[in-house]
Formats: structure tokens, C-alpha cells, sequence
């Protein structure tokens, strides 16, 4: 098990996904943007290194327009080596790394305009994680999109254009259970004719259930992963006291963490910690977990 957060860092000052306006964009700009991206990521990196933080999301607006028409500069070749020393720490240290397109990715749309503009994201997203030299448990997490009047349907669609994906996205692409219209029960019944990993969300499951205890669904889901998929991955989080259903926790309550290992067992998994306060709820929730046997030591 290793415990991580998503994208942002508060501690160093910096962030990884800074962008500017397309109507700005010159080869010049887009190259600053850019190292300044890279060379923040690695600076939080190392923070999460140093400080036994082994799983972390990168942003996906590392590389601006990386999939718009109007980025022709060849950044995976200009910035391959930063990226590769990059990557070298992410091996070395043993880190799991993933990535969350935002959620205008839609494989099952039915406009096929939305589906060819989502295709080009998730390939950006594919070759950055192959830059970095990462095996195949780095994941590329998606949900699975919209119903547009008929689940059924929807569902097939998914299931059709999945099928059809080049192996560099498909090896790396997972499902996660959403807040509205994708139970955990939906995804496993994607997983199970398709073979693709389900990322279970606990927030989601409680706000969106199916029936199925929080233990329940990880036993399940761990059916696709393993492997060279690697350890089933979780996004974690707690529902906000004074924000909408569904919203996340300014930070961690560690009982309810606790209880949520404790309940899971025997699952093992590496967390994904949805908490607004980043490394900070990390850093509590990696003491709290220090004693239980699927924890992952430096």
C-alpha cells in the first residue's frame, strides 16, 4: 500500500500546471510554461520522496495545449531527457504515478467531433507517462462519461471505442465510479467484458451506491488488477461538512481512516487521498497507517 494526493503541493511554493492564454501561445511561451512545469514537478517529487510519499497524480496541464492544434512543437523530443531524469527519481524512490484527464473526456459520447478531441488528450496523457519511462501500473484514470438517455447504450458505446484504442492508451487506461451515473456496480460490468482496472472512489460509492459495501467492491474490482497492472488504486476522501453532497474535506479525520483500513481488509491497495489539504492530510494519513501490515516502507 502507498498513500499519496493529487497534483498540488502547498508547501514549495510552486505549481506544475501553470498555463497562459491560447492567444498568447508562441514556441517561446510554450517552452517556458513548460520547464517551469516540469522543473516544479520534480521539486515536489522530491519533497514527497524525502518525506516516504509514494503515490502521486501529476496534473494533467503539465504540458499546455498538448493536444490542441495549435501546439506543433515537438516538446516530448526538446524535453525528453528532463522528463527521463524525472522519471529516474520516480523509479528509483519505487513511486506510482497516475494522471486524471478532467472530465470533458467523454469515449462514449456520441458526438464524434468530442470523441476524436478526448482520443488526442488521452494520447498526450499516454505519451507523457511513456517519457517518464513508467511501466504499466501508471495509470491514466478516466470516468466513464455520460448516459445521454440511455445507460445501455452508453455502456456498449464505451465498450466498442475501448476495444478499438491503440494499445499505448488502452494499456494505461482505467474507469472510476462517479458521483451521478456510473455506480461501482456499472464500471465492474464494464471491467468484466472488457478487462479494463476500476479505480473505486469511497465518496462516490456513498453518494452514488450500488449495494455494495466499500469492502465488497475493492474484493471485486481487484479482479482486473494485478500484474503488470500493478496494486488496485483508490481515490479516498471525506465528505465536507458544510460544502454540497459530495464535495471534499478540508482535511482528514484519521478514525474514520483508520476504520475505512480496517474494514477493507484483507484488499490491498495504494490511496489516492481526495482531502484539499494535499500532502498535508498525507503526511497523517502515512503515520496512520504505519502499523498495519500492507504498508508500504521506504
Amino acid at each position: 500500500m502507498k498513500i499519496g494526493y493529487p497534483c498540488v503541493n502547498n508547501s514549495i511554493g510552486c505549481s506544475s500546471g501553470r498555463t497562459f492564454r491560447l492567444r498568447s501561445y508562441s514556441d517561446e511561451r510554450f517552452a517556458e510554461t513548460v520547464r517551469g512545469n516540469l522543473d516544479c514537478l520534480g521539486r515536489m517529487l522530491d519533497f514527497n520522496a524525502r518525506h516516504g510519499i509514494l503515490f502521486f497524480r501529476i496534473c494533467s496541464g503539465l504540458i499546455p495545449f498538448a493536444s490542441h492544434p495549435v501546439c506543433r512543437f515537438r516538446w516530448q523530443v526538446f524535453f525528453r531527457e528532463k522528463f527521463a531524469a524525472i522519471g529516474g527519481l520516480m523509479r528509483e524512490r519505487g513511486m506510482r504515478i497516475s494522471m486524471h484527464p478532467d472530465q470533458f473526456i467523454l469515449i462514449n459520447t456520441p458526438d464524434k467531433r468530442v470523441f476524436l478531441n478526448s482520443l488526442r488528450e488521452l494520447e498526450y496523457h499516454a505519451a507523457a507517462l511513456d517519457l517518464f519511462g513508467l511501466d504499466e501500473s501508471a495509470k491514466v484514470q478516466i470516468h466513464v462519461g455520460g448516459v445521454y438517455g440511455d445507460k445501455a447504450g452508453s455502456m456498449r458505446r464505451f465498450l466498442d471505442r475501448y476495444s478499438d484504442l491503440p494499445n499505448e492508451i488502452k494499456k494505461r487506461l482505467v474507469i472510476e465510479n462517479d458521483d451521478r451515473s456510473w455506480t461501482v456496480e456499472d464500471c465492474l460490468c464494464i471491467s468484466n467484458e472488457s478487462g479494463i482496472p476500476v479505480v473505486f472512489d469511497n465518496l462516490h460509492n456513498k453518494v452514488n451506491p450500488c449495494g455494495l459495501s466499500d469492502r465488497e467492491a475493492l474484493l471485486l474490482a481487484s479482479a482486473a488488477w494485478g500484474g503488470r497492472n500493478g496494486l488496485p488504486i483508490i481515490d479516498y476522501s471525506q465528505g465536507s461538512q458544510t460544502g454540497p453532497r459530495g464535495s471534499h474535506a478540508a482535511t482528514m479525520d484519521i478514525r474514520k481512516f483508520k476504520r475505512f483500513l480496517e474494514e477493507t481488509r484483507p484488499a490491498d491497495f495504494d490511496v489516492m487521498l481526495e482531502i484539499k489539504d494535499k500532502e498535508a492530510s498525507a503526511l497523517r494519513a502515512i503515520r496512520a497507517a504505519s502499523g498495519d501490515d500492507r504498508f508500504m516502507r521506504q
